[in-house]
């Protein structure tokens, strides 16, 4: 690993504060002129070539332009082994390597140029093809490329079946529910594109591509389970392809209406983009006019997803606007100068007026008495506010509320942790988008082959609610004894805790590490001490820290290096002064790391992926986390060097 220089030497108070100030001025001149912020969320390959061929299967007009940037962009993001990654440096990932390769070729790349032959060497060590997972399947079946028995069985009568059944799409999560909804349609309409320019992948199969059959099992699925759904979807094969008629339409009527109650105009279902695409698909099935206002607005979405420079496009998986704002106020809050409250006030209204306080969503079904009062990720996404984004809102408006005192945001703060109590789980953790999504037999089922159906209650979203309900002084009205010790009985051996939304055990354990400094755990708690040594026993060489997605394999044993990142090390740094551990080495070295590694713009130069969509199958680089974590963290280092104690809860 090459070792920078250690810029402890250079820690005194003028250095620490000219980064600080040239962060702060750097943040606040990209806020938006009603307040709030909004970075590029990227993920891998996989989306913008699914954009490519979603436009392809439509048969909609090429736009060379657009289509030139998007295929350099997919050339760039090609790795040393040919395929193509789930994040920065990865390893190959057969089904994301074929969706780019495909979509190259459709935009008109030689296959007999040296990157595709890379590409396609890549996938055929692999297994070829055969080897891709579900929604992979799903989509050559769309293109007629593998028969729909490739393709689980997943019959849309299911959206008739009552709640105690054992598969109920109230049993899963937002995302699986969104996404899932709309492919039952299309799994018993099975349409074919009408396109007419063949582009066929014969060329990735190791056998004949009828030939292919079901995905193998997925790592996480148990053999057993695995088994029995396996023989379980042998019976429902015969018995979908004899069912009544009327009792067909009746599904594919409420899949239907599922769908198009949740568009949110040009928010998109879900407002992610897999559900969007999902859901322009099943319209086209269904036959819908392309001048439809439904359909115009569906498909609208997906284009306002797409991100175009001068040399290069891709589409983001979603946008982060609330996310991204309310963590900018904590960052400027953090800082604490007239300008920086100012600018964070104008965040602050912007989210106040975003807050969902009218209408319940998909998440009422577990909590039908609770009251709406959460936020969204995105800008509109009223059906699935989540728990993690009201908890850093509330908290961020509660630090604007004691600067200034009175009323300010009140009655936002009060509904907002009211909400978030009512969605507390029965073990006393917190999941991010619903109560008690704890079905875990349903990821063995053959449609879930990527395990991630479900949202439960995990390690981070837990400590920043009890984070939230300390800050606000209701931790004794709740439910924190339970969530407190939901928490102690999930850290590691090695003192660290999982981060389901952030990679990964720098992430949670920084999470929880504030949690339990805010209900008053002290420094000298077995527990804390712990975690603290283990983030001290994983600093890189160069004072920052860094890991990355394999980090969420199945068989994980114990933290494997990565070169730092920026947010990571903010993450950490948090979290150690959380833990007491301000004045340590191992946090002053990080924090020269940070001064040392700050840009001529301000920000943070940060290209590995540090967060996480779907553990082992989907992650993400926020571009926003080096432009507001390490301020965040280099303002807390002075405030608590000055003598000024935390503030807040994280």
């Amino acid at each position: 690993m090459v070792v920078a220089p250690d810029f402890r030497a250079n820690l005194d108070a003028a250095s620490i504060s000219r980064a600080i100030d040239k962060a702060a001025c750097a943040l606040i001149e990209v806020q938006k002129a009603d307040g709030h912020w909004v970075f590029e969320l990227e993920a891998d390959a996989t989306i913008p070539a699914e954009y490519i061929l979603m436009r392809h299967y439509l048969c909609e007009p090429a736009d060379p332009a657009l289509y030139r940037k998007i295929a350099t962009y997919l050339r760039r993001r090609q790795g040393p082994h040919g395929g193509w990654p789930l994040f920065q440096d990865g390893a190959c990932d057969v089904s994301a390597s074929v969706k780019a390769y495909f979509a190259l070729k459709v935009i008109g790349d030689d296959i007999n140029a040296p990157h595709m032959v890379r590409a396609r060497a890549a996938v055929l060590e692999r297994g070829g093809v055969e080897s891709v997972n579900v929604f992979t399947r799903i989509m050559l079946a769309w293109f007629g490329i593998v028969r729909w028995d490739a393709v689980p069985a997943m019959p849309v009568e299911l959206m008739l079946a009552p709640r105690w059944f054992p598969f109920h799409v109230d049993k899963i999560s937002y995302w699986a529910r969104t996404v899932l909804v709309p492919l039952l349609v299309l799994g018993a309409l099975k349409p074919i594109t009408r396109q007419t320019i063949d582009v066929d992948l014969t060329e990735l199969f190791l056998r004949s591509p009828r030939s292919t059959g079901l995905a193998p099992r997925a790592e996480h699925q148990k053999k057993s389970w695995h088994l029995l759904f396996h023989a379980l979807d042998s019976l429902i094969r015969p018995l979908e392809a004899r069912s009544p008629r009327a009792l067909r339409l009746r599904a594919i009527a409420r899949a239907e209406q599922f769908v198009v109650e949740r568009l949110n105009g040009v928010g998109g279902l879900g407002a992610i983009f897999p559900a969007m695409v999902n859901a322009v698909l099943m319209m086209d099935a269904l036959g819908y006019s392309k001048d439809d206002i439904k359909y115009v607005s569906a498909r609208k979405a997906v284009d306002m997803l797409v991100i175009e420079r001068s040399d290069e496009a891709y589409c983001q998986p979603c946008m982060s606007p609330v996310w991204d704002t309310a963590l900018a106020c904590h960052a400027l809050l953090e800082i604490g100068s007239i300008a920086e409250q100012q600018s964070a006030m104008k965040g602050l209204i912007w989210l106040e007026g975003r807050q969902v306080r009218d209408f319940k969503g998909d998440w009422s079904a577990q909590r039908p008495a609770v009251r709406p009062g959460g936020w969204a990720f995105q800008y509109e996404n009223s059906y699935y506010p989540d728990v993690d984004d009201t908890s850093v809102v509330v908290m961020a408006m509660d630090r604007m509320r004691a600067e200034k005192g009175g009323s300010t945001f009140a009655g936002a703060i009060a509904r907002g942790c009211e909400w978030i109590v009512g969605m507390q789980c029965e073990n006393g953790g917190w999941g991010a988008f619903d109560a008690d999504n704890n079905y875990h037999y349903l990821n063995n089922i053959p449609f879930s082959d990527h395990g991630a159906l479900l949202d439960p209650p995990t390690e981070d979203v837990t400590a920043r609610c009890m984070s939230m309900l300390a800050q606000l002084d209701k931790i004794d009205a709740s439910g924190a004894a339970v969530a407190l010790r939901y928490l102690r009985a999930s850290q590691l051996a090695d003192g660290s805790w999982y981060g389901r939304w952030g990679i990964n055990y720098i992430y949670g354990t920084w999470s929880v590490l504030c949690a339990l400094n805010a209900v008053g755990v002290g420094a000298d708690d077995p527990a804390v001490r712990k975690a603290a040594h283990w983030l001290q026993s994983i600093q890189n060489d160069d004072g920052g820290w860094g890991e990355d997605g394999s980090s969420y394999k199945v068989d994980y044993h114990a933290y494997e290096t990565a070169p730092s990142t920026p947010s990571q090390t903010a993450w950490a740094l948090l979290g150690l002064m959380a833990a007491g551990d301000a004045h340590s080495i191992s946090v002053a070295r990080g924090i020269g790391y940070l001064i040392g590694a700050q840009n001529n713009s301000g920000f943070w130069d940060e290209l590995r992926f540090t967060a996480v969509g779907f553990p082992r199958v989907f992650y993400l680089r926020y571009h926003g986390y080096s432009k507001y974590f390490p301020v965040w963290a280099l303002a807390r280092y002075r405030n608590l060097m000055a003598g000024r104690s935390l503030s807040a809860g994280i």
